[in-house]
């Protein structure tokens, strides 16, 4: 079976920075197409950012140049590197994954972690 494990989230002051990991397992993670969601309270959940087998990597406009997305392939890890934390990043974090094609609608990723909580206070 597939697992996606995600941990790194925590409640820190705006301006700091965090690294969320996702653990995969149950799959060749060489040939996942990872990527990162977010759902804030009340909220729809949101693309973040998505790295191909390749290393190729996307962003929303709204998190590029604070976020950056990266893969340990003999850890079989995906990163998400957030600097600047603002209060608007509060949400819980996904990490999610597919075999086929990168892409930023939900129903694209086919497997999916728990989430981890990520709380900025001002």
């Amino acid at each position: 079976q597939v697992e996606l494990v995600e941990t790194g989230g925590g409640l820190v002051q705006a301006g700091d920075s965090l690294r969320l990991s996702c653990a995969a397992s149950g799959l060749p993670f060489s040939t996942l197409t990872m990527a990162w969601f977010r759902q804030a309270p009340n909220k729809g959940r949101e693309f973040v950012a998505a790295i191909k087998r390749t290393r190729g990597r996307t962003y929303v406009d709204s998190v590029e140049g604070r976020f950056t997305i990266s893969r340990d392939e003999p850890k079989n890890t995906v990163y998400l590197q957030i600097n600047s934390l603002q209060p608007n990043d509060t949400a819980v974090y996904y990490c999610a994954a597919t075999t086929g094609g990168m892409g930023s609608a939900t129903f694209t990723y086919k497997y999916w972690g728990q989430g981890t909580q990520v709380t900025v206070s001002s």
